[in-house]
């Protein structure tokens, strides 16, 4: 399962709370990016996480410590009855076919960099750039348009 959409829209959330329910691995992407500017090559990430898993065979991906701004170690992960991917990118259409559902989460701009503003590491002084990104992203790879639910976490409930 892919857990996508806009930054700060509540895909770690939905993510945790699936954890809880099903006892999943997650997967998130905040730890595969190479730092801000990481999202247009994540797909490199994604494919040796998601192409050995889908083969049956354990994936992996390169850590990256948003402290020391680099890949610090590699991780694998066992192929897994539910593996939920979270994060801007990680139902990105070069690996739709692997994909058994996709989740779009989203909310009002303004709700997302207010939620933004409190992350750790500090997330305003990148929301512009970011935001661009993912925006081209989102416009190249027609993401919300494959979902097949869409959440929209604007209000509380």
């Amino acid at each position: 399962m892919c857990i996508d959409g806009p930054a700060a829209s509540g895909k770690t959330t939905l993510a945790a709370d699936l954890q809880r329910r099903t006892r999943c691995q997650v997967v998130h992407m905040d730890d595969l990016y190479d730092g801000w500017d990481g999202l247009p090559s994540v797909h490199e990430q994604l494919a040796t996480l998601l192409l050995p898993l889908a083969a049956g065979r354990p994936g992996s991906y390169r850590h990256y410590d948003w402290d020391q701004e680099r890949h610090t170690h590699e991780v694998a992960v066992s192929p897994q009855p539910l593996l939920v991917v979270e994060g801007v990118g990680s139902a990105s259409a070069a690996f739709a076919h692997l994909a058994t559902v996709v989740a779009w989460v989203e909310a009002e701009h303004d709700v997302r960099r207010a939620r933004g503003a409190g992350r750790t590491p500090p997330f305003v002084e990148h929301w512009d750039a970011w935001a661009a990104a993912e925006r081209a992203h989102f416009d190249t790879d027609g993401t919300r348009a494959r979902a097949d639910l869409v959440v929209d976490t604007s209000t509380p409930g």
